[in-house]
C-alpha cells in the first residue's frame, strides 16, 4: 500500500474525527448553556438540535458544489466551516449568535459524511477501497471519544464559567489542522477525468498505488462509469419498483434514531448527572462511552461480512431492549431518590446501549444503504437515507430534554418500545445482503 494513499485517506478522514468530535462535545456543555443562556427545556433540545439541521442542508446541497469544484476543494471549504463554527461557538456573544454557528458546524458535519469517504473512495485502488474508507467510518467514533476526553480534562482544569467556550474553541485546533494538511494531498483522479484532465488523474492513480500497465484500463472505467450516471440521471426514483428498497431505506434510517442513540450521545454527561453521579465522574463516564463505540465498532467491522447484516441487527436489538428496559426501570424505580444502585444500573445500561448499538445499526446502516438501491439510483437512495436519519435524529435531539424533564424512566422507555419495534421489523422485513451480488440484491428487491 503506497505511502501517498496512506497519508491522503488519513487526511481526509480528519473530516470524519472533526464529524465526530463536533457532534458529541456539546454533549459536556448542556448544563453551561442553560445556565448562561436562561433556556428553557425546549429551548436546550432546538440548541443541541440547530447543528443537525445545518447537517440536514449540508448533506442535501454539497452534492453539486462537489461535483463542479472538486472533492478535494470542497474539503478545504468544510474545514473552514469547522474552523469558523468553532471559533464562533467559543466566542458567541447571544443564544441566537450560538446557534448560527453551530448551524454552521451542522454543514460541515453534513457536508464530511458525504465528502470524506468520496473522496478516500476515489482516491483508493479497488483492493485497499473497503479498509480505507472504513478509516473515516471509524474516525468519526474515534473523533467522539476525543470530544469527550477534551471535555473532561477541561473540567478538571477548574476554568470555571468559560469552560463551555473552551470545550468548542480545542476544535480549531484539529479544524486548522485539516485545511493545512489539505495542500499535500492530490485531487479525486475521478474528477479529474470528468473535468478533462487524464495527465494529472493518471500521476494521481500511480502515486496511490496502483501500477502503471493497469492506469489505463481504470481511466476507461471511470469514463465508462461517468457515462453511464450521465445516462442515468433521467431515470426516476419514486416509480413501484423502488418501492420496497426506498420502505427499508427510510424505516433503517428512522429505527437507527428512534433508539435513542443521538439523545444518548448529546445528553450523556447530563443522564449521568440525571442518575446521581457528580460532574467530573459523569464527564468521565462520557470516556467510557466513547472506548465502547470504539471498541465494538471494530468488533463489527470484523465480523459484518461473515456474520451478515440481518444477524447483527437482531443481537442489536437485543442488546436494545435490554439495556433500554434496565435503564428506564433504574429511573423510575429510583426517580425522587437516585441509589447507588439506580446509578450503576444506569451505568451499566448505557455501556451495554451503546455496545449494541455500535455492533449492530450502527455498523449496518451505511453498509446496507449502499448495497440495496441499483447503480442507477444508489445516489438518489443514500440520500433519502442519510436525510431521513439526520431529520430523525434532530427531532430526538429536540424532544429528549422536554420528555427527560418529567422522567428519565420514559424517554428511555419510549425509545426500548421503538426497538420491539425494530425486531419484528428485522425479522419479518429485513433482507440479508451478505454474500449476494448487487444484481442479485436487485432480484431480491423485486426489481427487474
Amino acid at each position: 500500500m503506497k505511502r501517498t494513499l496512506i497519508y491522503s485517506a488519513v487526511v481526509a478522514a480528519l473530516g470524519g474525527l472533526l464529524f465526530g468530535f463536533d457532534t458529541a462535545v456539546i454533549s459536556g456543555t448542556t448544563g453551561w448553556l442553560e445556565l448562561v443562556f436562561q433556556l428553557t427545556p425546549a429551548q436546550l433540545g432546538f440548541t443541541v438540535a440547530s447543528a443537525l439541521i445545518g447537517t440536514i442542508i449540508g448533506a442535501l446541497f454539497v452534492g453539486k458544489p462537489t461535483d463542479r469544484y472538486g472533492r478535494r476543494f470542497m474539503l478545504f471549504i468544510l474545514a473552514l466551516l469547522y474552523f469558523i463554527s468553532a471559533l464562533g461557538s467559543s466566542l458567541a456573544w447571544d443564544w441566537y449568535s450560538f446557534l448560527l454557528f453551530r448551524l454552521i458546524g451542522g454543514l460541515g458535519v453534513g457536508g464530511a459524511s458525504v465528502v470524506s469517504p468520496m473522496y478516500i473512495a476515489e482516491i483508493s485502488p479497488a483492493q485497499y477501497r473497503g479498509r480505507m474508507v472504513a478509516v473515516a467510518q471509524l474516525n468519526i467514533v474515534f473523533g467522539m471519544l476525543l470530544a469527550y476526553f477534551s471535555n473532561y480534562l477541561i473540567v478538571t482544569l477548574d476554568i470555571g464559567p468559560a469552560e463551555w467556550r473552551w470545550m468548542f474553541g480545542v476544535e480549531a485546533i484539529p479544524a486548522a489542522l485539516f485545511f493545512i494538511f489539505l495542500f499535500t494531498t492530490p485531487r479525486s483522479p475521478r474528477w479529474l477525468v470528468a473535468r478533462g484532465l487524464e495527465g494529472e488523474a493518471r500521476q494521481v492513480i500511480e502515486m496511490c498505488g496502483s501500477d502503471s500497465g493497469s492506469v489505463s484500463n481504470e481511466i476507461a472505467i471511470i469514463k465508462c462509469s461517468l457515462h453511464l450516471e450521465n445516462q442515468q440521471q433521467t431515470e426516476p426514483f419514486f416509480t413501484r419498483k423502488y418501492r420496497f428498497p426506498i420502505y427499508l431505506a427510510v424505516m433503517l434510517a428512522l429505527f437507527n434514531q428512534l433508539s435513542g442513540i443521538n439523545a444518548v450521545l448529546y445528553y450523556a454527561p447530563v443522564i449521568f448527572d440525571m442518575a446521581g453521579f457528580e460532574k467530573s465522574s459523569a464527564l468521565l463516564n462520557t470516556i467510557g462511552v466513547g472506548s465502547v463505540f470504539l471498541i465494538f465498532t471494530l468488533a463489527a467491522m470484523a465480523v459484518i461480512d461473515r456474520i451478515g447484516r440481518k444477524k447483527l441487527m437482531i443481537y442489536g436489538s437485543i442488546g436494545y431492549i435490554l439495556s433500554l428496559s434496565a435503564t428506564a426501570w433504574a429511573f423510575f424505580s429510583f426517580d425522587t431518590d437516585i441509589s447507588n444502585l439506580g446509578k450503576w444500573v444506569v451505568l451499566g445500561g448505557l455501556f451495554l446501549f451503546i455496545a449494541s448499538h455500535a455492533f449492530g445499526q450502527g455498523s449496518v446502516i451505511w453498509v446496507y444503504l449502499s448495497e440495496i438501491f441499483p447503480n442507477r439510483v444508489r445516489a438518489r437512495g443514500q440520500a433519502l437515507g442519510t436525510t431521513t436519519h439526520w431529520i430523525a435524529a434532530a427531532f430526538i435531539s429536540w424532544t429528549f430534554p422536554l420528555i427527560a424533564d418529567f422522567s428519565g424512566g420514559y424517554a428511555f422507555t419510549f425509545y426500548a418500545i421503538c426497538m420491539v419495534g425494530q425486531l419484528l421489523w428485522v425479522i419479518f422485513s429485513m433482507k440479508e445482503t451478505k454474500g449476494i451480488s448487487l444484481e442479485e440484491i436487485q432480484h431480491e428487491m423485486g426489481i427487474q
